[in-house]
């Protein structure tokens, strides 16, 4: 939960899910993949919560509007969501992979008690380049900053706890 002074927090609005899912329908049109109720139902779904939600909870949630829906047909779903660049996986490390609609450049915070993963934006961060002897191991295409410690809900329970 966002507090409405944590202006650096990310919310898609509602026009940036529907561009988003236009995005994809078009980029299925191009490369001749189809774009099924389902695929979008999915893709809404993740475009819709800043949560980054595991594929159990995309599945649990589409299955309220799609009762037919496989949980093999969100994998290979999101797989194929994330192969096109349009969803990214987030690093937890919790068991499940959890996933992002949010393509826009961004940072994580990641709450090593709960898991909560958390968008947020930093000109700080986006400044951030890599160091020169990053050269000699590849070529650098992007930055991703993740931040980790533990989120003010889990911090308060600790410090109740004690």
């Amino acid at each position: 939960m966002t507090n409405k002074n944590d202006s650096y927090f990310m919310k898609l609005t509602r026009k940036q899910v529907d561009q988003q899912v236009g995005d994809f329908t078009a980029a299925c049109r191009r490369e001749g993949v189809k774009a099924t109720h389902q695929r979008m139902e999915i893709l809404r779904e993740l475009a819709g919560t800043t949560e980054h939600p595991d594929a159990e909870t995309v599945y649990t949630r589409v299955r309220q509007r799609i009762p037919a829906i496989s949980l093999d047909t969100v994998y290979r779903t999101l797989r194929l969501l994330e192969k096109k660049g349009v969803i990214s996986r987030v690093s937890s490390r919790q068991d499940r992979a959890r996933f992002d609609a949010n393509m826009d450049h961004h940072h994580h915070f990641v709450c090593e008690a709960c898991g909560r993963i958390v968008d947020f934006n930093s000109t700080a961060l986006d400044d951030f380049r890599p160091p020169p002897e990053v050269a000699a191991l590849g070529r650098v295409d992007s930055v991703h900053v993740e931040l980790r410690g533990r989120c003010r809900t889990c911090k308060r329970a600790a410090g109740r706890r004690s």
